[in-house]
């Protein structure tokens, strides 16, 4: 079963339609130079309100692991991921406390078994790379490296994917999960309601058992719908 994880979430009804589409992972990117960063404060109004079933993500730069430790526990993130070019023993001190998706930037020097460091992961999220960016590219992986990562944990799969490529990334790749954020964007930071829907059904045409009924996820009702 695929798993989608919708990144550069920076508001209450992109993060509603997203998990009413059947969202299982929510990025919130905390990253000063980002268009899509968002304040902890505006991040935890969101989280609140999400269902349980919903793994909040913290997506960090460069931080200090005892800060993002505080912010994690702070807005309860489930999961923590990091995007630069943190140190191994930094992930792995994170990983005591919360579930770490280390973010790896897949150049054509790329080597696979630089993966193996990071057995102690949650996941292992493969993005496009281009030069002195961290994420945010808009490239696509070459996908049967993602494919070969499997052997080394999850494989998250981002970088470049929208509803026009999805489907043949995940019948080529076979991910843990896929990850999308200015393929369902009308601005960065804002999302595009008939491309996040284009992309949950060309989601669910790759692998039909990743949402099965594409039955809408209840909000808590003490969230309401406002």
């Amino acid at each position: 079963m695929v798993r989608v994880k919708i990144c550069g979430i920076t508001n209450w009804p992109d993060a509603r339609l997203a998990v009413d589409l059947g969202a299982q992972m929510l990025g919130f990117i905390f990253h000063p130079e980002s268009p899509r960063v968002v304040s902890p404060a505006a991040a935890w109004s969101i989280i609140r309100r999400l269902p349980s079933c919903v793994v909040p993500v913290g997506l960090f730069v460069n931080w200090r692991p005892e800060v993002v430790d505080l912010l994690a526990r702070a807005i309860r993130l489930k999961a923590v991921q990091l995007q630069g070019d943190e140190s191994v023993a930094d992930a792995r001190a994170l990983s005591r406390n919360h579930k770490v998706i280390k973010a790896f930037r897949v150049s054509p020097e790329f080597r696979l078994a630089s993966l193996g460091r990071y057995k102690f992961d949650w996941a292992n999220l493969l993005d496009g790379h281009a030069p002195g960016l961290y994420g945010g590219t808009g490239r696509t992986v070459d996908w049967d490296v993602a494919r070969r990562a499997k052997k080394y944990g999850r494989v998250v799969l981002a970088g470049g994917l929208r509803a026009e490529n999805v489907q043949d990334a995940i019948l080529a790749a076979r991910p843990f999960a896929v990850d999308v954020c200015s393929g369902t964007e009308a601005r960065p930071g804002k999302k595009d309601p008939a491309r996040m829907r284009a992309f949950f059904d060309a989601v669910r045409e790759g692998d039909p058992a990743s949402l099965p009924h594409a039955v809408k996820k209840k909000i808590d009702s003490r969230a309401g719908r406002s």
